[in-house]
C-alpha cells in the first residue's frame, strides 16, 4: 500500500530489491528530508498529492516502532527537545520569514530526530515522539512555502498529517489539513481546497480548543469564498468569530493555539474583501493592527500590504500609499515569498496613480529593494 504512495510523493523509483524497507511514514519523511538537504528537484504542488491526505493513514505505524530494539534509549526528554527546537525555529521564522534557517530545521529532522525515531521507546513515548515530529515537519512545510517552494511544502504537510494521524493527534492532523487547504487556495486548486478545508473543519469539531475551531472554520470560509459559495463562507465566518470570542488571549502550546485574535482579524478581513464587503474588510484589518496587535515583523508587514490594497479599492489613495510606505519599512530584512508578492503587487498598481510624489517615491524604494 505504501510503496506507490512514497514513489508518487517523492518522485523516485523504489522498485528494486530494497523496496520493502520503504514501508512507513517515518522512512518516507526522512527520504524527503534527505533529498531536501541534497537540493534535488521536486515536482510542483498538485491537487492529487494534496488529496492523498484524505486516504486512510497507517493505523499500526506507531505500534510497529514501539518496544523494538534500537541504538539509543528515547524518553520524554527527547520529545521535549524536539518541541523546544520547533518553537525556537518557528519564532525565528515568524519574525524573519521562512527563508531563514529552514536548512537548520531539515538537518535537525534528518539527523537528531531520525536517530531518536530509530531508537527504542515505549508505546506512550512513540505517540508523543510521532506528534512532536509532526509539528517539526509541519513547520518545515510552512518554511518551504514561505520561501516559495510550493511542491516541497505540500509534501512536508502531507507527511505531517500522516504522522499526526498515526499518533492519534486530532488537532495536529487537522492543522496539517488546514495547511494543505490554504496552499491549495493560493495555487488555484479550489475544488481540492474545499474538500481539504471541509475535512479539516469536520475533524476539528471533535476539539474543545476555541482557537483551533476559529482557525479551521476561517480556512473553510476562505475556501468557500474562493469557490463562490458565499452562504457557506458567511456561515463559517460567523462561527469562527463565535469561537475566537471565547478564546484566551495568551497562546497555548499547540500550533493551532497560537492562532491569535490578530491573525483571526486579518484572515476575516481578507475573506470579507473576497465577499465584496470592503468596509468590513478594512475594519478587520485595522482591528488586527491597532487593537489586537501583531508583534511579528513578517505578519505585520503582510497585513499592511493587504490593508493598502483594500484602501485603494475604496478610493482612499493617499491613505493606501501611506500604508504601503509603512509596509516597506516593516518588511525590511524579511525573507518571505509573501513579502515579495506584496512588493510585486504594489509595484503593479503604482503606475496607475499619476502625478503623485508619494507613489513615485514608493516605486523607487521598491525598485531599489528588488
Amino acid at each position: 500500500m505504501w510503496l506507490p504512495f512514497i514513489e508518487h510523493v517523492l518522485n523516485i523509483d523504489l522498485s528494486g530489491d530494497n523496496g520493502s524497507q520503504f514501508a512507513d511514514t517515518v522512512t518516507s519523511v526522512m527520504l524527503l528530508g534527505g533529498s531536501d538537504v541534497e537540493r534535488r528537484q521536486f515536482l510542483a504542488a498538485s491537487a492529487a498529492v494534496g488529496l492523498a491526505a484524505l486516504d486512510l493513514p497507517d493505523a499500526d505505524a506507531v505500534t510497529r516502532r514501539a518496544n523494538r530494539p534500537g541504538p539509543v534509549a528515547v524518553g520524554m526528554g527527547e520529545v521535549t527537545a524536539v518541541r523546544t527546537m520547533t518553537t525556537t525555529l518557528g519564532n525565528a521564522a515568524s519574525e524573519l520569514g521562512g527563508g531563514h534557517a529552514r536548512h537548520l530545521a531539515v538537518r535537525y529532522l534528518t539527523m537528531d530526530v531520525k536517530r531518536w525515531l530509530d531508537g527504542r521507546y515505549t508505546d506512550k513515548v512513540s505517540r508523543d515522539l510521532f506528534a512532536a515530529t509532526s509539528e517539526l515537519v509541519h513547520l518545515i512545510g510552512w518554511m518551504a512555502r514561505d520561501e516559495g517552494n510550493q511542491g516541497l511544502s505540500q509534501k512536508y504537510h502531507l507527511h505531517s498529517y500522516r504522522l499526526a494521524a498515526e499518533a492519534g493527534e486530532n488537532e495536529l492532523a487537522a492543522t496539517a489539513l488546514r495547511g494543505l487547504a490554504d496552499q491549495a487556495i493560493d495555487l488555484g486548486h479550489i475544488p481540492t481546497a474545499v474538500r481539504l478545508a471541509e475535512a479539516c473543519e469536520q475533524r476539528g469539531r471533535k476539539l474543545t480548543n476555541p482557537k483551533a475551531l476559529a482557525y479551521y472554520r476561517n480556512t473553510y470560509a476562505r475556501a468557500a469564498a474562493a469557490d463562490g459559495d458565499d452562504t457557506t463562507a458567511s456561515k463559517m465566518l460567523t462561527s469562527a468569530q463565535t469561537a475566537i470570542e471565547h478564546a484566551p488571549a495568551l497562546p497555548g502550546q499547540s500550533w493551532a493555539s497560537h492562532y491569535s485574535h490578530g491573525r483571526w482579524a486579518h484572515e476575516s478581513g481578507m475573506i470579507h474583501a473576497r465577499l465584496g464587503d470592503l468596509a468590513a474588510a478594512e475594519e478587520h484589518l485595522h482591528l488586527a493592527l491597532d487593537i489586537h496587535g501583531l508583534d511579528r515583523k513578517r505578519t505585520r508587514a503582510i497585513v499592511l500590504a493587504d490593508l493598502g490594497h483594500v484602501q485603494l479599492k475604496r478610493g482612499n489613495t493617499d491613505t493606501a500609499l501611506a500604508t504601503w510606505k509603512e509596509f516597506v519599512d516593516c518588511a525590511d530584512g524579511v525573507q518571505s515569498v509573501r513579502i515579495n508578492d506584496g512588493l510585486t503587487n504594489i509595484s503593479a498598481r503604482l503606475p496607475k496613480i499619476p502625478d503623485s510624489p508619494a507613489a513615485a517615491e514608493l516605486s523607487e524604494r521598491i525598485a531599489a529593494r528588488t
